[in-house]
């Protein structure tokens, strides 16, 4: 792992020196470079022009800190102003930096109209070179106007699922059951499925004895299925619902269930639900088969 990383740093070296060789000839070939010693010429740097930097940063953290409070306070009522949340937050960053990086190239004397006529060509080398994030941020925008998914949904985005934790301007965090955060770009951001979309399923089915009388359990099962859901009500929505005999086994009988739960209970229902029927199966003395050997010896 760490050959391959140091393996990957030489490379990124190497289209790093070519990318710079091949600007330095565009810029004299082009004038480029001629214009960079006028700007270099309208450099000034003292005390007073420091100071100014020193309160420009100063003011723009400030400024950073105050629109993050403000945009705290915002009540979190649902996940589509989660969502706008955090992209305000994240845009405000942004807008920040760039301001800032302005700013500072005034105070220390360059004309800006000056340095971005200077700077054309090799930023549209660069911008060759940021075309991803460039997609990244028209991705950004479209989901959000799109509201194809918002912050506390849950997504599956190839085999990955977990609920969504921040969408930022550039990139979405996803968060796993196991509480692995996965940071993906919006622009590969493809194929979504979004699982909070509606309502979800969480399925069980359970195999009894055949000796089982059917139609007592029948009986009972109204009964059973009450009891689980006033016992858990956050848990399971509405009524569970017994749907009868799902297959004839080997060496049971198989009963299927259904109940409906939050897309975030799928599992956590389902391992309540089977808890709860073993326990009300028990109680009511239906045998739930499990494997076994029978061993004849001859006499």
């Amino acid at each position: 792992m760490k050959k391959n990383k140091i393996v990957g740093r030489i490379i990124g070296l190497v289209i790093a020196i070519i990318v710079m060789f091949a600007a330095g000839i565009i810029g004299s070939k082009t004038g480029v470079i001629d214009q960079f010693k006028d700007i270099a010429g309208m450099i000034k740097i003292d005390s007073k022009v420091i100071l100014k930097i020193v309160v420009v940063v100063a003011f723009l953290v400030g400024v950073n800190v105050l629109m993050q409070i403000i945009i705290g306070f915002i009540p979190q009522k649902g996940g589509r102003v989660s969502t706008f949340t955090t992209i305000v937050s994240s845009l405000v960053k942004y807008v920040v930096v760039l301001v800032g990086f302005c700013w500072i190239l005034s105070a220390i004397g360059l004309d800006l109209n000056t340095v971005f006529a200077g700077v054309g060509i090799i930023a549209l080398i660069i911008g060759f070179g940021a075309e991803s994030l460039v997609a990244d941020l028209v991705t950004g925008m479209f989901m959000l106007f799109e509201n194809q998914f918002n912050v506390g949904d849950i997504i599956e985005l190839d085999g990955y699922r977990g609920k969504v934790e921040f969408i930022g301007i550039r990139t979405t965090g996803v968060r796993d059951i196991g509480g692995n955060l996965k940071i993906i770009n919006n622009s590969d951001i493809k194929n979504v499925l979004n699982r909070s979309e509606r309502g979800s399923v969480t399925v069980t089915e359970i195999g009894i004895s055949y000796r089982t009388d059917l139609k007592k359990v029948d009986k009972l099962m109204p009964g059973i299925l009450d009891k689980i859901k006033a016992d858990n009500p956050d848990m399971f929505i509405n009524q569970i619902r017994y749907l009868g005999v799902e297959n004839l086994s080997d060496s049971a009988v198989v009963l299927k269930f259904v109940a409906d739960v939050e897309e975030e209970n799928i599992f956590s229902g389902r391992r309540v639900l089977n808890k709860e029927l073993k326990c009300a199966f028990d109680e009511a003395g239906i045998e739930i088969t499990y494997p076994k050997l029978d061993v004849y010896m001859r006499q």
